[in-house]
């Protein structure tokens, strides 16, 4: 009966792990090369190459905790964990093979532009009202 209860929480035990293994081979799946380069696509005598920047991140955490009472008696323990990743990819060159030679032709992302634009004026707005507001001291 004490090798079944043995057995029994070396396989909970396991799960986790596997689990956590699971989602770490997904991730670094995203990051392969055919990922990267998308198939070729042959127009005429030109080839073209698409290229993508991949990111894949990930991040996992534990934590546990007990307290005594009163005599040093133990009045509980808890414990948990969680983690979680992700993948973004976005398309960021074009490589173009042509009788004229081989180019790499950059893709504008405009909506990252604007977006990184409206982010750095929203902080020099936010900056210069700061500056501007008039300083209240208590007495």
């Amino acid at each position: 009966m004490d090798v079944e209860r043995t057995e029994e929480a070396s396989d909970a035990a396991a799960k986790p792990g596997e689990q956590v293994t699971g989602v770490m081979e997904r991730l670094i799946s995203a990051a392969d090369v055919s990922k990267v380069y998308a198939q070729p696509i042959l127009h005429g005598d030109t080839l073209l190459l698409p290229a993508a920047e991949v990111l894949a991140v990930a991040g996992f955490g534990i934590g546990s905790g007990g307290g005594a009472g009163p005599g040093g008696r133990s009045r509980g323990s808890g414990g948990g964990g969680g983690g979680g990743g992700q993948a973004l990819a976005r398309g960021v060159a074009v490589v173009v093979s042509s009788p004229e030679g081989v180019s790499v032709r950059p893709v504008f992302d405009y909506t990252k532009i604007a977006l990184a634009a409206l982010t750095a004026a929203g902080f020099v707005w936010a900056s210069w009202k700061g500056m501007a507001r008039p300083k209240r001291f208590r007495h």
